[in-house]
């Protein structure tokens, strides 16, 4: 994301994935009130005003890692914290998240001068369920590593949500990893007219999904960026998951799932396809959508668990973009920088 040479009394009028899904309507009836989302990502810089008293203390994962979480250099932790639980500035001003009185913790499993790992995130994931982080965003892909998908598996048996990002196109020809896992809410992104955006990977394990083009969001040093991938759909659905959360609180992950998935805005083919998954988020009906019948068994396809299809399995994606590396192992951050 680049930085937005913009001040903070225009940048939520240039939000405008909040008046797409009806953000303002949904927060009428939820604001994410008590839920714990965890960002694993490159830390969230809490001095950004919009994030204060949003976060709380984290941890560093590597090795001879010791900070909190806070110290993000790189600036795409701190704007996924911001589309999530930005708290806005006084009188309308600066980055309102989908979910304002939602709390960030940073698990900083990504750092802008020597990447990321599978291991770090596989930790990161651990450590947040520890923690109670009830959602746990993941804005990025990596190489498949055991370590992680038994992570993954383990927070979903912990009636954990984990978001991932499905991964930027043309680099990510097909859902990545963590997000093509079984149980994982896969994220793919539209453009400002709802269409499928041209930086979004595509895959059979697409659940949702949400705005990723021109996103403008909070930034390390108290500083704005803009900018497009799949990160920011994630983030995005991760905000709608707290709401959810808060407004349902004796639902399960997969219930939660369901009513995502049941409500979103059919795009594309009828029903399930590869670009929507089931459709466009919709925070409003799913925060009052009233369904019948089970809630869907959490599975290795999509298939069945929303528009009329039944009981059935729900997918799981994840993704990154911009190169970190260590060792033998690369993660890719999911954005791209606009101009």
């Amino acid at each position: 994301m680049l930085p937005v040479a913009a001040s903070a009394d225009v940048i939520r009028e240039r939000q405008w994935h909040l008046a797409s899904l009806g953000v303002s309507r949904a927060q009428e009836l939820s604001m994410g009130d008590g839920v714990l989302v965890a960002v694993t990502d490159t830390g969230v810089d809490d001095r950004h005003g919009e994030l204060a008293g949003a976060v709380v203390e984290g941890k560093e994962f590597g090795e001879g890692a010791s900070g909190d979480g806070k110290d993000d250099t790189d600036g795409h932790g701190t704007a996924m914290a911001g589309l999530i639980a930005g708290r806005g500035l006084p009188n309308g001003a600066g980055v309102l998240g989908v979910a304002p009185r939602a709390t960030i913790l940073p698990a900083q499993t990504i750092h802008s001068e020597f990447g990321g790992s599978p291991t770090n995130l596989a930790a990161g994931i651990t450590w947040a369920v520890s923690k109670g982080a009830k959602v746990i965003c993941v804005a990025a892909v990596t190489t498949e590593y055991p370590e992680v998908r038994d992570a993954v598996a383990a927070a979903i048996r912990a009636d954990v949500i984990v978001v991932a990002g499905v991964g930027n196109a043309p680099k990510n020809k097909q859902v990545g990893f963590p997000a093509k896992l079984p149980g994982v809410l896969a994220v793919a992104g539209t453009d400002k007219n709802g269409d499928h955006a041209a930086v979004s990977a595509t895959g059979p394990e697409v659940v949702l999904a949400a705005p990723a083009v021109d996103i403008v969001s909070t930034g390390a040093f108290g500083k704005y960026v803009s900018g497009e991938g799949t990160s920011n759909s994630t983030a995005i659905v991760a905000g709608v998951v707290a709401l959810v959360r808060a407004k349902f609180p004796d639902l399960s992950a997969v219930e939660v799932i369901r009513r995502l998935t049941a409500t979103a805005t059919d795009r594309g083919k009828p029903g399930r396809d590869d670009e929507y998954g089931y459709g466009i988020v919709n925070p409003v009906a799913a925060l009052t959508a009233e369904l019948p019948g089970p809630a869907p068994t959490v599975g290795a396809s999509p298939g069945g668990a929303g528009k009329g299809r039944g009981t059935g399995g729900v997918g799981v994606g994840w993704v990154v973009v911009g190169v970190g590396v260590v060792g033998a192992v690369a993660v890719w951050w999911l954005r791209r920088r606009t101009r």
